[in-house]
């Protein structure tokens, strides 16, 4: 179990599509908790491999119980995750990354989807989410297939955000 280093926008792995993992085995899992340290050392609810540095389409997330009910926090850590069924209807909220610290937008997506992967322990896992847990998967899917939230931006917006973000960079 480590806190790894989180690559930040501009790094090449987080545009790759991220490979299939093709065996279960101690060093998937050694990955999983990596991810799991580094996500709550960073604050995150969300994180995918290529943040750290590997290509592989695994990420983990923790998604707090909705406030007001004693609903409990939400864990998964996905392997090989895919949108199987995703809804029409939309909803727009504000997301950020830990990729892109201090950047933060509204962006449009599904307002529920039906999730399939593996668990760590090569056992099928099917989730159906809405709200927050049903953005964050497909936020973090999305880094498995190289797209960050930015890209679902309108251009003007994207080239605003961008230019704050190169800006941050330099001071």
């Amino acid at each position: 179990m480590a806190v790894r280093r989180i690559e930040m926008m501009g790094s090449r792995v987080l545009r790759e599509e991220a490979a299939p993992v093709q065996e279960i085995d101690d060093e998937l899992r050694r990955l999983v908790r990596d991810l799991l340290d580094t996500m709550y050392d960073a604050g995150g609810i969300g994180l995918a491999a290529p943040q750290v540095g590997v290509s592989r389409r695994v990420l983990v997330v923790d998604v707090p119980g909705e406030e007001g009910t004693d609903a409990a926090p939400q864990v998964h850590t996905l392997v090989n995750p895919v949108v199987a069924d995703a809804s029409a209807q939309t909803e727009r909220e504000s997301e950020g990354c830990l990729s892109i610290p201090g950047i933060e937008e509204s962006v449009t997506r599904p307002a529920r989807v039906t999730v399939e992967a593996l668990a760590p322990d090569g056992k099928s896992v099917r989730i159906e989410a809405d709200g927050l847990l049903a953005r964050v998967l497909q936020h973090e899917i999305d880094h498995l297939d190289g797209v960050l939230f930015v890209d679902r931006l309108s251009p003007f917006k994207r080239r605003l955000v961008l230019k704050k973000w190169r800006k941050s960079r330099q001071g």
